[in-house]
């Protein structure tokens, strides 16, 4: 296992190394300045060219004070905002995209497992051919497009829930729909795939035999089986979310990342949009890491595998 670990977590710092040369290969290659802009003034370009960009310099020591800078986790300052660093930004915004993402990875979880049991329990029924139609449904139907109608008959209609900001429980139920009925479409239809299959093992038909309760049968025997797919795909699931969420904030004006991240680009915020870049990558890779490492802890075959392998 520990093998496992360890060659999980190179894989992880090299991957993380490519986005972070990647960055900065596309940030030096963008013609132009971004502090020859109209709203920068000469000490801002001073300040961004001797303290963090050393752009008198030639490119390799650029990257090493680049790498240095990531190494400290010291961004520099905004260019956009100079008497803020990068760091209060990410500060300040990160905690509520993690907030909507964390929120919105629950629901997906919970309701698509709940669902896909119930559509493998009731398999060629009318709820199994509603449930799949939902599913179908949230997985054609794009976020940011379901935001907007979610907005529109909800907020602006019916006037149910606050159209936006993020200032408690209420504001979070239109962003956190939006996100979440995709995700949760593939978690119930893979939970029904699997449990369908795992309903017909051998061993859940000798813990029926015995009679034991079905809600017993389902949850102690089946579902942990059933939910290893579901786990496998945990990783790009956060990753869509995650970077999905960039938009939703936009639409519902959540001052989360997402927002900094627009106007860096809007206004070619190099600083900003590196260490956002940066950020969220390392953040991403490390969640599929941890990942990878429950996998491998809660399915014994991929140690057996590994050993025989040696």
């Amino acid at each position: 296992m520990f093998k496992y670990i360890l060659k999980k977590l190179l894989i992880m710092l090299f991957t993380l190394w490519i986005i972070i040369t990647l960055t900065f290969v596309l940030m030096v290659s963008v013609p132009g300045s971004p502090f020859n802009s109209e709203s920068s003034s000469n000490e801002i370009v001073q300040q961004n060219l001797e303290r963090h960009y050393n752009l008198d310099q030639p490119i390799p020591i650029q990257y090493v004070l680049y790498l240095k800078s990531i190494i400290t986790l010291e961004f520099g300052p905004s260019i956009k905002q100079p008497n803020q660093t990068v760091n209060d930004l990410l500060g300040r915004g990160f905690p509520i995209s993690a907030e909507l993402g964390l929120v919105t990875i629950i629901v997906a979880l919970i309701s698509g497992i709940a669902i896909g049991i119930l559509a493998a329990l009731r398999h060629n029924r009318i709820i199994d051919y509603v449930v799949m139609g939902i599913a179908v449904l949230g997985i054609s139907i794009p976020n940011f497009i379901l935001a907007t109608l979610l907005i529109q008959q909800l907020a602006v209609n019916w006037d149910i829930f606050p159209v936006a900001t993020w200032q408690g429980p209420m504001y979070m139920i239109l962003p956190v729909l939006a996100l979440a009925t995709g995700p949760m479409a593939i978690i119930a239809r893979l939970t029904r795939s699997t449990m369908l299959e795992v309903l017909t093992q051998d061993y859940i038909k000798m813990a029926t035999a015995k009679g034991l309760a079905p809600w017993k049968i389902i949850v102690k025997h089946a579902l942990r089986n059933a939910l290893m797919p579901v786990i496998t795909i945990m990783g790009t699931l956060l990753v869509g979310i995650m970077t999905g969420s960039f938009v939703i904030e936009q639409i519902f004006a959540i001052p989360g990342m997402g927002k900094y991240f627009v106007e860096s680009i809007n206004h070619r915020d190099f600083p900003v949009i590196m260490g956002t870049t940066v950020f969220y990558s390392s953040f991403l890779i490390i969640m599929l890491f941890l990942v990878d490492i429950a996998y491998g802890i809660l399915d014994p075959r991929i140690k057996v595998n590994k050993k025989e392998g040696e």
